[in-house]
This record gives structure tokens, C-alpha cells and sequence, in this order.
């Protein structure tokens, strides 16, 4: 099988070990003194993580290449798409300021972010470390205008300040070194471009306890490489890494317990017999942003939406002369 790469998507891809630029070869991409080469799989998707991956990255490779398909059979339940409607509104919402001619989702399972715009973006690059989802990702979205890369989020085989726009969405938590992730995301974005992000947040303490109790007992997550993001935590590790946060949105109650993460809580699998199961998850939508607008609640939910920008270049200041 000729494996072929558009010439514009193949311009945004560096080696992530030398940080050159790439040329295909004979099926092989290698970098510019060519003392690194790496592999494309048959159905032609660059494999920059047999080369360069972290242990926390090599451990969520086997997860996701493990649990693929229950986390994929978990989006096409129907509660689970009413609710997460409801969800992507948010993100859509916050992600309003976002250029989306050249953009990358940092661990993006099977493209969701590409889903969720629906074909408004020009070229994009979805970089995960599991091949499993990588596939699922590649079968359904365009290939003229979508490239999949398996890759550490920690070690990005990307150009840098090459993206208008950066997407996770659920991917952050899987990450240990956040500053490491932050300063790869700052790099490879374009002075003035956005980090847009959705993913489970543990600042209210009840959220705090289940969640300790459900990493413990589910053979799904996998609590040393899995943690909900904290505020405080995230933001300073954001200011760290070059970047200012712009958003910060909490979503999701108790509706949100209920009917998502049926690929976790064996139950709501259950939800999908139910006669009438969409309106009471779109009821439980409704409830969830009633809750979270309560005075005290603005930060209690279980996921946030959050944006941030890498500082644009400053304007040079005007010559003037002086007489």
C-alpha cells in the first residue's frame, strides 16, 4: 500500500526527537540529517511513539488500546449523546475566539473535537497515543483534510507555533507532568492562539471522594496516570508554561453522574432500554446548569471548559522623531 501524506499537513510534523523537519521516503518519514526515520502503519498513520514515548504515555497507550471499543460503544448510547450535546454547547461556546485553519487535538481518541466542528477546520492533526483510536479516529473523518498521529502529548511530533488553535478534550487528566504538556502546547502554537480544553475537574469535595473510591474499584480508569484537574493546580502550571487563562467553566451535576461515563459505571449501560431515555437526559442538562449557577456552585462541577492563549507578540512600539 503507497502510504501518501498531503504536503500541507506533512509541512506542520517535526521529528519530535530533533525538532527538524520531515520528508517521505519509501513509506518512512526521516528527518533532515537523518539520523531518525520512523514507520507509517499500512493504513498510514505516522508511528512517532514507538520511538519517543514516556512511561505514563507507554501505560495509556495499553489502557486505550485495551478499553477502545467499550469507550467507543459508550458514545452511541443515546443518553450519552443528549447529555453530551449539551456538553459540546459549552465547548463550542468558549471555543468561539479559536482560528481553525490549522489546528490540532492533543489526545483525541477518535477525532471528537473534528466531530464536534463539523468540517469547519481548514487542515487539522489529531495526535493520540493508542493506534486503536487512532483508527476509529481515521475511519470517520476526511483524510484530505485530517492526518492521524500516534504520539506523546509530552513530546508532540509538531512544528512549532504551527496551529492557530489547540483542543483536549479529556485528555489533560491522563497527563502527569502538565507543565511538560502546557509548555509542548504553548510551543507549537502561533503567537496569539487558543488552548481550548474540556475535561473532568475535582474542586468540589464531594466529586473529590467518589472519584477516589470509583479510580480504586474501576478496572477501567487507572489511578497513576488519571487525575481531574484542580484550579489552583492548573492554573499555576498554565502561567508556568507561557500561557494565560481566559476561561474557566464548571458543567455537570448530578445529571452528569447519571448518564455519562457508561464506559466506566456498568449501569448506565442500562439507560439506553429506558422508553423516553433523550428527554431525561436533556432534563438532567437542564437541571445540572440550573445547579451550577446556584451562588457557591460555579466551580462545583464535574467537568470544566476552559480556554487559554499563548500572548501574542507585542506590537513594536512607533518611531518617533524628536526635533
Amino acid at each position: 500500500m503507497k502510504r501518501v501524506i498531503d504536503q500541507a499537513l506533512l509541512r506542520l510534523l517535526r521529528c519530535p526527537a530533533s525538532g527538524q523537519k520531515l520528508r517521505l521516503e519509501g513509506g518512512v518519514l526521516i528527518n533532515e540529517d537523518q539520523s531518525r526515520s520512523y514507520r507509517i502503519s499500512e493504513s498510514g498513520v505516522p508511528l512517532f511513539a514507538e520511538d519517543q514515548c514516556s512511561e505514563d504515555a507507554r501505560i495509556q497507550q495499553q489502557h486505550y488500546d485495551t478499553i477502545s471499543s467499550k469507550f467507543l460503544e459508550n458514545l452511541t448510547y443515546p443518553h450519552t449523546q443528549v447529555y453530551g450535546a449539551y456538553l459540546d454547547e459549552a465547548l463550542l461556546e468558549a471555543a468561539s475566539p479559536a482560528v481553525l485553519d490549522d489546528v490540532v487535538e492533543v489526545c483525541c481518541g477518535r477525532g471528537e473535537m473534528f466531530h464536534i466542528l463539523a468540517g469547519r477546520v481548514k487542515r487539522g492533526i489529531g495526535v493520540d497515543v493508542s493506534l486503536n483510536m487512532l483508527e476509529a479516529a481515521r475511519a470517520g473523518l476526511d483524510a484530505k483534510h485530517f492526518l492521524a498521529v500516534q504520539g506523546d502529548a509530552t513530546r508532540l511530533p509538531l512544528s512549532e507555533c504551527g496551529f492557530d488553535s489547540v483542543f483536549m478534550l479529556g485528555g489533560i487528566h491522563h497527563v502527569n507532568d502538565r507543565l511538560a504538556l502546557f509548555s509542548e502546547i504553548r510551543r507549537i502554537l502561533r503567537p496569539g492562539g487558543h488552548f481550548v480544553w474540556r475535561e473532568p475537574v475535582s474542586d468540589f469535595f464531594l466529586w473529590r471522594l467518589l472519584r477516589a473510591v470509583v479510580y480504586r474499584l474501576s478496572p477501567i480508569l487507572d489511578d497513576q496516570t488519571e487525575s481531574p484537574l484542580r484550579y489552583r493546580e492548573t492554573v499555576k502550571a498554565l502561567e508556568q508554561a507561557g500561557l494565560e487563562l481566559e476561561t474557566w467553566r464548571t458543567l455537570g451535576f448530578f445529571g452528569y453522574c447519571l448518564f455519562m461515563n457508561s464506559d466506566v459505571l456498568a449501569f448506565n449501560r442500562l439507560f439506553r432500554f429506558i422508553p423516553g431515555i433523550r428527554l431525561l437526559a436533556r432534563l438532567a442538562a437542564v437541571i445540572d446548569e440550573g445547579t451550577i449557577r446556584l451562588p457557591g456552585l460555579s466551580k462545583a462541577g464535574l467537568q470544566v471548559v476552559g480556554v487559554a492563549r499563548r500572548p501574542p507578540v507585542p506590537a513594536p512600539e512607533p518611531h518617533t522623531n524628536v526635533h
